[in-house]
């Protein structure tokens, strides 16, 4: 996410609150931790059949509360029905779903071979909840990346704090609403609210921190997680880029960018960011890509229903100053309208690598296209700079493929596709470097909020270990140095 993406935290390092009213504040946080840490502490989360209740009771809040859900994303973002159902609802219900089914198998022990040496002995690594988490969320996909770590955090068997982002205020209101009135206070809390909350809430010691947001905030959240020596899962983003082969099929591709891009009004973590590929490929390229425009938001997208707004004014502000209309061929600020929030899909050639547009990630419904001369130049570009969150590759080409995968580092590689890998149960999703640490969904998820806990038993009888204590001589000495030179 670009520098100020999730607003909330981005001056938790102002100095502790010291009015009655910050006091007041902090001494209900602190009752909410301490309430919850009680309840983990009375072995509350800890049955399975217990966590895989409050998974349905989720499940059965979140359909309840759709209507109110939907409307709020809305309200916040201009996403459709349709969209919210895709990109936010849709998802956290296939990740319940996928979640309950599984939960009995990855929570079972798992048998570990101890080798001849110190046999007869048996091992196990076996999952426990980690405890008290806080789960910071924020505001693009707020329904979505809010309720997909609880589910992580609940099928571990840990309570959690979820502080939900406040510039989207509507869908924060609701998400407060859906943990309060369906959720069991002994396993979930919500402290809504802004800079105070967050950094009174980073002021306690947690078990883990989950952060979504951008990296200037993310080393706020890691320096004072490791106050208490707390881990952290941070996902960030960055400037995820894309690279057009020739020989690619250009209508397909140009539909998937499209639609990558511009969902959500390109506030996406994952959104391809810029795009490469050889002149001649960008030439036959662009019309497939202005048709794509046409096709998914009509001839008018701020009458599309299907295309959402920038979240607020100040957003709105940062991305229409990264176009340059003489570069724009697609959309530009002519149509931009600061009181809807809404900025057109656009798409602007000739661009330069020293260009504003490519100083930071653009986290909007702007994508630069710029020249390179193949695929060495392009994996040479990623490598230059931070490890991205997501690289995109659209190549007929294996070889190309590969090298992409061998020669480059992002948290993930997609290639032929964009944005969709994002809601798979089945595959992990996370950074590397600047992108991020830790990844989530599915069993990575569980994995995540949990810890490995070998569990090592040999019985009293016979007593093989005699065969390593001391004193250490004759035989025993020479056979011990063989053995373990």
């Amino acid at each position: 996410m670009p520098k100020d993406a999730h607003d909330t935290a981005a001056d938790v390092t102002a100095a502790a609150p010291s009015t009655p009213a910050e006091d007041a504040l902090r001494s209900r946080i602190q009752a909410e931790v301490t309430a919850l840490r009680d309840s983990f502490d009375a072995g509350t989360t800890r049955p399975l059949e217990a966590r895989l209740a409050q998974l349905a009771a989720l499940r059965r809040g979140l359909r309840r509360e759709e209507p109110r859900l939907a409307r709020a994303l809305a309200e916040d973002l201009g996403k459709s029905r349709t969209e919210s159902a895709l990109t936010e609802l849709g998802v956290v219900s296939q990740e319940i779903a996928h979640t309950m089914k599984n939960l009995r198998t990855w929570q079972r022990p798992q048998r570990l071979s101890l080798g001849a040496m110190l046999a007869p002995a048996t091992g196990q690594l076996r999952r426990e909840p980690l405890g008290t988490t806080l789960i910071i969320s924020p505001w693009n996909y707020p329904v979505n990346l809010t309720l997909a770590p609880l589910v992580a955090a609940i099928a571990g068997g840990n309570i959690a704090i979820v502080k939900p982002s406040e510039v989207a205020p509507a869908t924060s209101a609701a998400l407060t609403h859906l943990l309060r009135t369906h959720l069991d206070p002994g396993w979930v809390r919500v402290v809504e609210g802004a800079v105070a909350e967050t950094t009174i809430l980073l002021e306690q010691r947690f078990d883990l921190i989950f952060y979504t947001g951008n990296g200037a905030v993310g080393r706020i959240v890691a320096r004072a997680a490791a106050e208490h020596l707390t881990p952290t899962v941070l996902e960030l983003g960055g400037k995820s880029p894309v690279f057009v082969d020739e020989g690619a099929d250009l209508a397909v591709t140009a539909r998937r960018i499209v639609w990558g891009k511009f969902t959500n009004a390109g506030q996406t973590c994952i959104a391809p960011d810029y795009l490469m590929a050889t002149p001649r490929t960008i030439q036959r390229l662009m019309p497939h890509l202005r048709r794509a425009v046409r096709a998914m938001y009509s001839g008018k997208p701020d009458r599309s229903l299907d295309y959402g707004r920038m979240v607020n004014t100040k957003h709105f502000d940062r991305v229409l100053a990264l176009i340059d209309d003489d570069k724009a061929i697609c959309g530009g600020t002519d149509t931009a309208d600061r009181e809807t929030r809404f900025i057109p899909p656009t798409i602007m050639q000739g661009v330069d690598w020293n260009d504003p547009v490519m100083g930071e990630e653009i986290f909007g419904p702007v994508l630069p296209i710029l020249t390179v001369s193949g695929p060495d130049e392009a994996i040479a570009r990623i490598r230059s700079g931070d490890k991205p969150l997501t690289a995109y590759v659209f190549s007929p080409r294996r070889s190309v493929e590969e090298r992409f995968a061998e020669e480059t580092s992002s948290g993930s590689l997609a290639l032929g596709v964009t944005l969709a890998h994002v809601g798979t149960t089945g595959m992990p999703f996370g950074g590397v470097g600047e992108s991020g640490m830790g990844a989530y969904h599915g069993r990575t998820g569980f994995e995540a909020f949990t810890h490995a806990k070998p569990v090592v038993k040999k019985p009293l009888t016979p007593d093989t270990l005699r065969f390593v204590y001391p004193p250490y001589r004759g035989m025993k000495r020479r056979l011990l140095r063989r053995l373990f030179r």
